[in-house]
């Protein structure tokens, strides 16, 4: 039996209520909240998060043979951003990491590969979305990731029943290289092409599953055409409430990550026995059948999507714009951050990706950073701890001041000062519990300086 055997989702706990967006620049906006990314935060950093949460959610023992990174919004051209992932959860140097990458619709590609070919494959996607102050891309778009584990065995949570694909050359939507926006042709123009794409491939995906449309509980629509995505969910042949909620009205569309992130939060509410449908819509259309099996009901998610939705925090709309680059703000008067080294990243992989210290074999202390000769790795990215003290920083170099600073005690040893992200400096307290999340430093030259900071703990 081959599927789906874990599932992660990453949303940024950042939110932008849409009603500020109108009264900032006199149009735009609307209803509802989008998820935003922090400055720190790009689509590999997401990737990792979405990925750690698959990981702590998988079978015992099931680990990825193979990773494959989708995203539209690459942190690197020229240079593999899937590599990043694989450092951050500690795979073999055998397992392959490779991006997919460069439109919406490779992220879909990215799935039907995997659960095509064989061993275990990691499938992660991520998207960054955004669009001029006040358009509608800005409005509809959201931040988020998601990760797959597509693999064989007895505790697959949801089999895969079948597949359809329609493809056809239009142009909807594009975004030349360098460009900060995506453009749209005339929506009505992709109605018409979306639906009858959508309409062959499930027509496909039934067949090649051997199932009637009544027979499907849920279907789960993605894509960026928000008005063909909803047409084509009354020309399916369900039950109007078999049409899953997209989540655009709390997260956005958060393009290439769409498709996971449903599928990942229709697993977490599923019973046995149903038949899921994952429709996307993305220069074509592609269609998986899944059938959730007995696995599903010890299946415990390591964080929901929905507790992850109850935990946003509101971000003002000037600060989302500043963070998105789309409003120049005066930067701290501070020499710029030195690029990091290449040789000395690549001396540290362990620690500087994956978060490992040591043990010591004399006393059993974590040592953090790790002491050379210093006993067993500690891996402690998955630790949470406690703040025993710390300073907020108002003068330090840092794309959204000011820095908060604090002084971390992990549960069952180690103590390390590190970088608050996610949080208010009024809001820090001693004795505030924290978790580790993989987050950027500084940029310079061109190179993301990835570390690990410290949130607050859900």
């Amino acid at each position: 039996m081959r599927g789906i055997l874990a599932a992660g989702a990453y949303l940024p706990r950042g939110r932008l209520d849409r009603s500020l967006i109108a009264p900032f620049v006199g149009t735009g906006g609307g209803k509802g909240t989008r998820t935003v990314a922090s400055y720190d935060e790009d689509t590999t950093t997401m990737g990792v998060e979405a990925a750690r949460l698959a990981q702590r959610s998988a079978p015992h023992g099931a680990r990825a043979d193979a990773l494959w990174f989708s995203t539209v919004a690459p942190a690197y051209l020229d240079k593999t951003n899937a590599t990043a992932i694989h450092a951050a959860l500690r795979l073999d140097h055998d397992v392959p990491a490779i991006d997919l990458g460069g439109a919406a619709r490779s992220a879909t590609g990215a799935l039907a590969i995997a659960l095509a070919g064989g061993g275990t494959t990691l499938v992660v996607s991520a998207d960054l979305r955004t669009g001029l102050p006040g358009s509608g891309d800005e409005t509809a778009g959201g931040d988020a990731a998601a990760a797959l584990l597509v693999g064989y065995g007895d505790e697959v949570l949801a089999q895969h029943l079948g597949e359809g694909s329609a493809t056809e050359e239009f142009l909807d939507r594009w975004r030349t290289p360098g460009d900060p926006r995506s453009k749209q042709w005339e929506e009505r123009f992709g109605e018409t092409k979306y639906v009858a794409l959508a309409e062959r491939a499930w027509t496909a995906a039934l067949k090649a599953a051997e199932l009637s449309p009544e027979q499907v509980d849920v279907v789960l629509i993605a894509g960026l055409h928000g008005r063909a995505a909803k047409v084509v969910g009354g020309r399916l042949g369900v039950a109007k409430e078999a049409v899953a909620d997209d989540l655009t009205g709390t997260v956005g569309n958060p393009g290439a990550a769409h498709a996971g992130l449903l599928v990942t939060r229709a697993l977490e509410t599923a019973t046995p026995g149903k038949v899921i449908a994952l429709v996307s819509l993305a220069d074509g259309a592609d269609v998986q059948l899944f059938r959730t099996t007995d696995a599903i009901t010890s299946y415990a998610p390591a964080r929901t999507v929905d507790a992850q939705l109850a935990a946003g925090a509101d971000v003002p709309y000037g600060k989302f714009l500043s963070w998105r680059g789309m409003l120049p703000v005066e930067p701290p008067r501070r020499p710029e951050p030195q690029r990091v080294s290449a040789s000395a990243a690549g001396r540290s992989e362990d620690w500087k990706f994956g978060f490992v210290g040591n043990r010591s074999a004399e006393t059993g202390n974590v040592q953090l950073p790790p002491l050379p000769g210093g006993g067993e790795p500690a891996p402690m990215a998955d630790v949470e701890g406690t703040i025993v003290t710390f300073t907020v920083d108002r003068l330090a170099y840092s794309p959204s001041p000011p820095i908060v600073f604090a002084v971390v005690d992990f549960d069952g040893g180690g103590r390390f000062p590190v970088e608050l992200t996610d949080v208010r400096a009024d809001d820090v307290r001693i004795g505030g519990r924290v978790e580790m999340t993989f987050r950027k430093l500084f940029t310079a030259d061109g190179i993301h300086n990835y570390f690990w900071k410290a949130r607050p703990a859900l």
